[in-house]
């Protein structure tokens, strides 16, 4: 079996008396879109907090590419490789979309200011590339029309794209989607999924300069309640209900478990 590239081990995280997340293991590995499935309250937003910073757990371990990143902060979690989207959307709103998503490109931007001054042509040169790769960002999530007008102003379907775009200009490894289609009309959805999707699979050569679209980001995490976007995106489920993981596997496999039955549809099985 493929080597996990993030593994959550035993994770345990209490808000005073309540346990969000009760001894949560799951093992995300290279070439699959993990699902994290569950009733509201069941600790899924909880867990894609933890694993990306914004939350320190308790107990257990989070581990990336076999080096401990339970503590870690967010933005140094963004430089090793794991970027997200939110559930409720974090934009700068008073900023235009380019300049929404090139504030994330510079997090990953190796001059400081002393750099900048002494050497100002290498950092041109640095700032153009990330420009560059910001612009094919737009271009592959067709949100040309957008790029200069202010995210404040946008329809919500269109700053759900601007934020998914700010997470894939960090050239993550491991994708965090955290209900990327709340709220969104059936067209919309159907655009997000085709973007989650292509995504995941590589462009190749229609954008052989921009790492993340040419080689695709081979690992996500994917939260969301539209059963019928998860049974066709999904290679893994996992189930949450309650901060405990309660079945793992397949879509076909999940949908017949009768846990899941009785926890997420509210039926005996």
């Amino acid at each position: 079996m493929q080597k996990a590239r993030l593994r959550i081990d035993k994770l345990g995280l209490s808000f005073g008396g309540v346990n969000a997340l009760s001894d949560v293991s799951v093992d995300i590995r290279d070439n699959e879109i993990q699902a994290i499935i569950g009733p509201n309250g069941a600790g899924k937003t909880a867990l894609l907090n933890c694993i990306n910073g914004f939350y320190k757990p308790q107990r257990g371990e989070i581990y990336f590419e076999d080096r401990k990143i339970t503590r870690l902060r967010p933005d140094k979690l963004a430089r090793l490789g794991i970027a997200r989207t939110f559930q409720n959307i974090e934009l700068y709103t008073g900023l235009s979309t380019q300049d929404n998503i090139m504030a994330s490109r510079h997090v990953l931007m190796k001059q400081n200011f002393l750099t900048g001054a002494l050497y100002y042509g290498w950092a041109r040169r640095e700032e153009i590339r990330h420009r560059q790769t910001v612009e094919e960002i737009i271009d592959f999530l067709e949100i040309a029309p957008i790029r200069k007008k202010i995210v404040g102003l946008l329809p919500y379907g269109m700053r759900k794209r601007v934020e998914l775009a700010r997470a894939l200009a960090l050239e993550p490894k491991v994708l965090l989607l955290d209900e990327p289609m709340a709220g969104m009309n059936l067209e919309e959805k159907e655009d997000i999924a085709r973007f989650i999707l292509d995504v995941f699979e590589g462009q190749g050569g229609t954008y052989p300069d921009t790492p993340v679209l040419r080689d695709g980001i081979r690992s996500i995490i994917l939260v969301e309640h539209d059963m019928g976007v998860v049974m066709d995106l999904a290679d893994k489920i996992t189930v949450l209900d309650f901060g405990r993981k309660i079945a793992e596997g397949t879509p076909a496999e999940v949908s017949t478990n009768p846990a899941v039955t009785t926890a997420y549809l509210g039926k005996q099985g």
